[in-house]
């Protein structure tokens, strides 16, 4: 999750795009390559074991998508979205060595850095671990990081009228998440949050139910999970269930006290051995003198995550994904969401549609890995999203 800004001669405000996740997507997208993040651990003596099937490992793959000595693989990886504008994201990992019982049970464990850069001078620099043990019973995942983001906030004038304003953001987090699988598909665990922000925006937001000082946020949480899917990095079937809620308290640390709650659901439907179908739900609330930065985003595509920011967002969508030979494949998409509680009340509870076309490449087919470049369109924008792997 990122967050950053700049000095103004006006009120402070900085904010959170789409949850600090841009960031989270770099180290995501650095373990998702080489691991293909496998859930899977063999069926032991005594139960059953129904989860997920272990994802292909990328070291094993012969492709000219990544640099690889060793245990050493590095992974570019492009990207353009309204957010953060068009750019490059490096990424490269470091494998530990596994007996041979653990490289049937579970992913190898990695320590990562991915680096960012995009056309608007947008950059973040991260650093990752992610540790598995005990047949994938257990899993670990940490990162450290800073990031200075040029973004742009999507804001009404007093005569109602639309006014693009430039800011930026600037700081730096920690994130540390442990979980352990319980019975079957569900893991529960718990995860802590630092982030230390400056923030600032040439604009004056007036009265909100927003903390708009420089913040420093720090929390614990608890978070639930349920997954079914055949493989979480481009799942053609099964589903996806999570719940958490971060805790952040001025006890530990936090300029203010609030609370940040977190549920989604996802399924996969796989009609045709070339036609799938997807669709999730996402819910966001916020609780509490929030900082602007954490406020809740409507995470669909076809306009700035920085455009609806609240308390509350609600979202739905839905992609059917057409494949027309082992590398090309199409999509069509569709969705809508909603914010509530809105930082100035500008769009407060209107409905915002997100609908779509793509095209999908892949570059490792035995692994699920695309290249997806969608065609998105909103209420009052439209954009092109380029990235590695689907958008759910």
């Amino acid at each position: 999750m990122i967050l950053l800004s700049r000095p103004s001669r006006s009120k402070g405000i900085a904010l959170k795009f789409h949850e600090w996740s841009r960031l989270a997507a770099v180290v995501t997208m650095v373990f998702a390559l080489p691991v293909g993040f496998g859930d899977g651990a063999l069926a032991d003596e005594a139960t059953a074991d129904t989860r997920p099937a272990l994802a292909a490992d990328i070291r094993d793959d012969e492709t000219a998508l990544k640099l690889q000595k060793g245990n050493f693989v590095a992974v570019p990886i492009p990207i353009s979205d309204p957010t953060l504008g068009t750019g490059l994201v490096a990424g490269s990992a470091y494998f530990y060595a596994q007996t041979e019982e653990q490289e049937k049970s579970q992913p190898a464990s990695a320590t990562a850095i991915a680096g960012m850069y995009t056309n608007n001078d947008s950059r973040a620099l991260a650093i990752a671990q992610q540790s598995y043990w005990n047949q994938d019973r257990w899993r670990f995942t940490g990162a450290i990081g800073a990031a200075d983001l040029r973004l742009s906030l999507l804001a009404p004038t007093e005569d109602a009228a639309l006014e693009k304003l430039d800011w930026r953001v600037d700081g730096a987090f920690l994130l540390a998440r442990l979980s352990r699988n319980l019975f079957g598909n569900w893991y529960g665990g718990g995860f802590t949050r630092m982030i230390d922000a400056n923030q600032s925006l040439e604009f004056e937001a007036g009265s909100v139910d927003f903390d708009t000082s420089d913040v420093r946020s720090v929390g614990v949480g608890l978070t639930l999970e349920y997954d079914s899917r055949d493989m979480p990095i481009n799942s053609y079937a099964g589903r996806y269930f999570k719940v958490e809620g971060l805790f952040n308290d001025e006890a530990i640390g936090s300029n203010e006290t609030y609370q940040s709650y977190e549920a989604e659901f996802r399924a996969y439907h796989q009609w045709t051995e070339t036609v799938v179908v997807a669709w999730e739900l996402h819910a966001c609330q916020r609780v509490g003198r929030v900082p602007l930065w954490d406020s809740c985003t409507i995470g669909l595509r076809g306009f700035p995550a920085t455009n609806y920011l609240g308390k509350s967002s609600y979202l739905g969508q839905a992609e059917a994904r057409w494949w027309l030979s082992r590398r090309w494949g199409l999509v069509a998409f569709g969705g809508a969401g909603e914010i509530g509680t809105s930082f100035t009340g500008y769009r407060n509870r209107d409905t915002i549609p997100s609908y779509g076309v793509g095209v999908r490449f892949s570059v490792l087919p035995a692994k699920r890995v695309n290249v997806r470049l969608d065609l998105a369109r909103s209420k009052d924008d439209d954009a092109i999203h380029l990235s590695v792997g689907e958008a759910f």
